[in-house]
């Protein structure tokens, strides 16, 4: 791991344009870049020089470097090959791809823009160590920009935009660390090129990316999937939870709807296809297919062995545990945390509540989130006629339906964190 010496360190924005002498000390052009190799968990290795000779812009190994100061940059050749500079693949230019160019805060979440970039001595040369994220003001260069202290480059994903160096950057790339949620923010923000590289990274993650189109407005979203084929969106809504894929198959342009359907992969096409029934206001539209029943003679035990065992559903569909009569109906329910607290060899026709709170699937979308709030209800189940169970509405699925649309767009999260001096 390279440990930087910020001591020493230099800002790439005061080297540029800086003359570029040989190792007599003659002139030989001016530094336009310098090229670093992104590393896996280190920082970007300093690799190289782009010098500007006359109307060429020739490279020079970091290896040639002599001396690299405020105001002086020497290297310890006399001669460079003036054949144009060409990137090579992995290759960043910190001039051309970072600096002025908007990057990812990871640990805020938020879109921010490189001002300046900071370089340290390590033990195998330079390194890119810091990045500024604030805005320099002509009057306020120097001494007073030099207040805001440099964050360290670990913080960022630069988002490079250079397609050749993808798969090489891919290695080191952190936005799969952040919620999908919050990756769904940047996205929607995101220019094309950006999203461009954002999904890219996020595709080498299918259940991830799978998270994230769950998570993206209906209007991205459709825009996402119209420049991708029926197959590659089946492949992304069969990794969704029923009902969202359910909602995002609606969107679709009609004639597409069935050549993606008959693609999905089973059950999950039997699951959206019940969903595609009920409208989108109604507790049908509402709920998902995700939940765990068993029958009232079960025990604790078993409960939380199943609960254990459901891998493949979502968390909230869990919350809540039902118990089902011999017919199959609906006989009561039980929170997950009653079963922990209980004896284990209960049955669960002795712990469960009878007085189950339930939805008809035709019920209007308002009521079913305003009797989920009164009764203070983590999940509630939604009923055929014969009180067997058609679905589960988990509270995060209310939430999003009683919230307004742009809830999660407030003004403060979409401005250039820290761009400002």
């Amino acid at each position: 791991m390279t440990t930087a010496a910020p001591a020493a360190s230099l800002s790439l924005f005061t080297l540029l344009r800086q003359p570029v002498t040989d190792s007599e000390g003659h002139r030989m052009g001016v530094l336009a870049d310098l090229i670093v190799r992104l590393r896996h968990g280190d920082y970007p290795l300093v690799t190289g020089l782009v010098v500007a000779v006359g109307g060429t812009r020739a490279f020079v190994t970091a290896a040639d470097l002599a001396a690299l100061e405020p105001g002086r940059v020497q290297l310890a050749v006399s001669t460079v090959d003036l054949r144009e500079f060409r990137r090579r693949e992995g290759e960043v230019l910190l001039s051309e791809d970072v600096l002025g160019h908007r990057l990812i805060d990871v640990t805020r979440a938020a879109f921010v823009r490189a001002y300046d970039v900071q370089l340290s001595p390590v033990l195998d040369g330079w390194a890119a160590t810091g990045l500024d994220v604030h805005r320099r003001r002509w009057l306020s260069l120097g001494a007073r920009h030099a207040a805001h202290a440099p964050r360290d480059w670990k913080d960022f994903e630069p988002l490079i935009g250079h397609a050749a160096s993808a798969d090489v950057r891919a290695v080191s790339a952190r936005i799969p660390e952040l919620k999908p949620a919050q990756i769904a923010d940047i996205i929607e923000e995101a220019t094309e090129r950006e999203q461009h590289e954002l999904l890219a990274q996020v595709h080498e993650d299918p259940e991830l990316e799978a998270d994230v189109f769950e998570e993206l407005d209906e209007d991205r979203q459709s825009e996402l999937f119209r420049d991708r084929t029926d197959a590659e969106v089946a492949e992304v809504l069969g990794r969704m939870q029923a009902d969202d894929a359910a909602d995002a198959l609606m969107d679709l342009p009609q004639e597409r709807r069935a050549p993606v359907l008959g693609l999905l992969p089973e059950p999950q096409r039997s699951r959206v296809h019940r969903l595609l029934g009920y409208h989108d206001l109604t507790a049908g539209g509402l709920m998902g297919t995700d939940f765990l029943a068993l029958p009232a003679t079960s025990t604790i035990a078993d409960a939380l062995t199943a609960v254990r065992g459901a891998v493949l559903l979502q968390p909230q569909s869990l919350s809540v545990i039902y118990t089902l009569a011999p017919d199959g109906a609906l006989e009561g329910a039980l929170s997950l945390v009653h079963a922990v607290q209980a004896d284990p060899a209960r049955p669960l026709s002795e712990v469960a509540d009878r007085d189950v709170v339930s939805a008809a699937p035709g019920d209007d979308v308002i009521d079913v989130t305003t009797r989920m709030a009164d009764f203070n209800l983590l999940a509630m189940p939604v009923l055929a006629e014969d009180r067997r169970i058609l679905g589960v509405i988990t509270v995060d699925d209310a939430l999003e339906a009683a919230i307004p649309e742009d809830w999660s767009r407030r003004e403060s999260n979409h401005h250039e964190t820290g761009s400002e001096a």
